[in-house]
């Protein structure tokens, strides 16, 4: 097959009304020489997540317009991806503690990866 392949995958909020369900917004599973990545998008925690399988999680944390960070580590945990990639933190809202929680929390689970600015 020719290209990269791209998968959507619902991205909404389940507790707050800035990304409602209705308006049908997605995150993507991008395929690139076998490695897949998944960037979630603007969501909360939701079930399309569970069962996804990929190699690498891009995965909001800000809690503000999106999860939590906590929800962030659930969000791992059911995903199981090799790389987890905290996003969302640190521009619009939010500080860098919340991608540090996300770190702390699945440091023996997987590998965790922190952006750095600049």
């Amino acid at each position: 097959m020719a290209g990269i392949p791209i998968e959507a995958v619902a991205a909404y909020n389940t507790n707050k009304d800035i990304h409602p369900k209705t308006k049908n917004w997605l995150g993507f599973i991008v395929t690139v020489d076998g490695t897949r990545f998944y960037h979630a998008g603007d969501t909360d925690l939701i079930p399309e997540m569970d069962g996804l399988t990929v190699d690498v999680a891009l995965l909001p944390v800000s809690g503000t317009y999106v999860m939590t960070a906590n929800e962030a580590v659930e969000a791992a945990k059911r995903i199981m991806p090799k790389v987890a990639i905290p996003m969302h933190y640190d521009a619009i809202v939010d500080t860098t503690a919340d991608a540090r929680t996300f770190k702390a929390a699945l440091e023996d689970e997987m590998m965790v990866v922190l952006l750095q600015k600049g």
